[in-house]
């Protein structure tokens, strides 16, 4: 067959055949990568849960060839010329992409190397290119390829942006378990077991209409399609049947419209958290449990475990759809809505923001595990603001003692808070959460933090919400989304001492003692970006004044700040806080300063506001 025969081709791929050696261009109009953490957290579970169902302690290497093959779905190609573009699956290639670059980093100094390089670029003359060709993301592959982290611009594009963010996350997504001795196992299976549909067209016309014929004409029954399919064929045929359908779909298109594959992963998120009662254990040869089940395959999992969801008559799967679905379907939509929407400072629902600001995903199914069927409003929101509360003040202390907070740091123990909350009462969830709170031994007089690249978005969000609580305890209106860059003023973690060492010799002896106290947070500040670029680099003494006109956290360095303010002044006094102004910033000045912000924590985030809200 000629190639003017050849309209379209159709062919399951490994990873390494899709990707060893080539090179994929992206058209101009569709190159942005989107991805946010939930998909990429989504796709290392997937993979490292099926491997992890597969591999036994005592296999060899050559074992892993005899695995069943796990289909990743499919990617959409236009050969133009020697060219292949991309049309459909840019997203899902660029994020294997990214987790090729991780293994091959996490490789480094290992006896046994699994060669992965030709998977990720090819070299040419010398030059290397990536394997998706798009000219403004190299600098960054280039980087993170070789050396793991890059510092974009923050006028870069949202690609790179994007790119920089799920690479650092990838590092907690990767269970511990497998990047000990079966890390080679695990990186030949992803390479030749792990495929990939490649439909290659010859045309534009026809990749285009592929794309449009499969995303459009719902040819792919996905597995929402399935469970659906299988809770009204164990339906009332006629009425029953066509209100559950009718209300289904319905409520996944509302949810679809809100955020991409919403739909999908509201029915895993309330599946987990009304009926997971096991997770799979952190220890190699563990097999996956329910919760580990239904983000794989939520739809057989339903199946076999039917009697365990109280699916025991017709009328059962009829209420399981038209009730239960219904209600918590709408109340994702409020938890999508409070994540994402317009913030409401005054909303009960607003540390939900605070939390997905985080990129906490694990949040969503502690929020929908208190809830049951039937609460009121009032109710609903109660337990929705304990929650959000709950899961705040465990973040911000985690991130106060620099520990982890990624998806596969957090899921065991999630899992384990979502089990113990199931459809509480607001008084015994409160209850619950505040002893969870204060059991665990992270606290904010731990006076070690410190900003670096990978802490330094948490720490933004962590100096915004210190600022908030100053600014509105004073009388103001919150400055959170402002703060957090949602307006058109962008703001970056500042230092306060510049960086010029030789300025503080009297109390350093060398660089690195400097280095180290400047980082420490009770030397930073949150302030915009136009201000760093003007004063940056000026000495303490200079920049005070321009402290003076920015917010409270900053401008009570200022002595001018402790005269005709009365609300800030009230609020002060009122909360104890030991403010004060700070006409020279020394070391012990900055010591004593990160004494302040770990006493504005402990009011921001104290477990027992839990118990005075539910108490009302």
């Amino acid at each position: 067959m000629n190639e003017v025969d050849r309209n379209i081709d159709g062919v399951a791929k490994t990873v390494s055949e899709v990707l060893e050696k080539k090179k994929y261009s992206i058209d101009y109009y569709q190159r942005e990568y989107k991805w946010e953490a939930k998909q990429l957290a989504e796709l290392v579970s997937d993979l490292t849960g099926k491997f992890l169902a597969l591999y036994e302690p005592d296999h060899v290497r050559r074992d892993v060839a005899k695995y069943p093959g796990y289909y990743l779905g499919s990617i959409i190609v236009s050969q133009k010329g020697s060219q292949p573009f991309v049309v459909d699956g840019q997203q899902r290639l660029t994020s294997l992409t990214l987790v090729l670059t991780y293994l091959r980093r996490l490789q480094r100094d290992r006896e046994e190397v699994v060669s992965i390089d030709e998977l990720i670029y090819s070299e040419k003359f010398g030059e290397k290119s990536f394997n998706l060709d798009v000219s403004d993301r190299n600098d960054c592959m280039e980087a993170l390829f070789e050396h793991g982290d890059f510092d974009p611009r923050t006028d870069a594009p949202e690609s790179v942006h994007t790119l920089v963010a799920r690479y650092s996350e990838l590092d907690g997504l990767f269970p511990e378990e497998l990047k000990g001795d079966v890390l080679p196992y695990f990186i030949d299976w992803v390479k030749d077991r792990v495929q990939l549909v490649q439909i290659t067209a010859y045309s534009d016309d026809d990749a285009y209409a592929i794309f449009e014929t499969m995303n459009d004409r719902g040819l792919k029954l996905t597995p929402a399609d399935m469970l659906k399919g299988y809770l009204l064929a164990n339906m009332e045929d006629g009425t029953p049947r066509t209100k559950a359908n009718n209300l289904w779909r319905r409520r996944l298109r509302i949810l679809d419209e809100q955020d991409e594959d919403a739909g999908s992963d509201f029915l895993k998120t309330w599946l987990r958290s009304q009926y997971s009662t096991k997770i799979r254990e952190r220890k190699k040869g563990a097999r996956p449990e329910d919760w580990d089940r239904i983000g794989t395959e939520f739809h057989r999992w339903l199946r076999s475990a039917h009697l365990q969801a109280g699916l025991t008559s017709r009328d059962a799967y009829y209420e399981f759809v038209v009730r239960d679905l219904d209600f918590y379907g709408h109340q994702y939509g409020r938890i999508l809505e409070a994540a994402k929407g317009p913030f409401r400072p005054e909303s009960p629902l607003r540390f939900i923001r605070f939390n997905a600001d985080l990129g906490f995903t694990l949040q969503n199914q502690l929020l929908l595990a208190s809830l049951r069927v039937g609460d009121s409003g009032q109710v609903v929101d109660l337990k929705l603001e304990l929650v959000g509360r709950f899961t705040d003040i465990l973040l911000a202390r985690r991130i106060w003692n620099s520990r982890a907070t990624a998806y596969s740091t957090m899921q065991y123990a999630m899992f384990t808070v979502m089990r113990d909350i199931r459809g509480k009462s607001p008084g015994e969830l409160a209850k619950v959460l505040r002893d969870y709170l204060v059991r665990i031994d992270e606290s904010f007089d731990f006076d070690g933090l410190y900003v670096h690249q990978q802490n330094r978005s948490q720490l933004h969000k962590v100096l915004a919400r210190l600022t908030d609580f100053i600014t509105i305890g004073s009388g103001r209106a919150s400055n959170y989304i402002e703060l957090t860059n949602g307006a058109k003023v962008k703001y970056e973690v500042e230092h306060v001492w510049a960086d010029h060492a030789e300025r503080h010799t009297d109390e350093f002896n060398n660089t690195a003692d400097f280095g180290r106290h400047r980082n420490r947070i009770g030397g930073l500040l949150l302030l915009p970006k136009q201000f760093n670029a003007s004063y940056n680099d000026d000495p303490y003494e200079k920049k005070l004044p321009h402290y003076f006109k920015e917010n409270l956290l900053a401008s009570s360095l200022h002595p001018l700040s402790y005269e005709k303010n009365p609300g800030f002044l009230t609020f002060i006094r009122k909360a104890s806080l030991p403010f004060r102004p700070c006409e020279q910033f020394k070391a012990a000045d900055l010591v004593e300063r990160g004494e302040l912000y770990s006493a504005i924590a402990k009011q921001v985030w104290n477990p027992d506001d839990l118990l005075e809200v539910a108490n009302g």
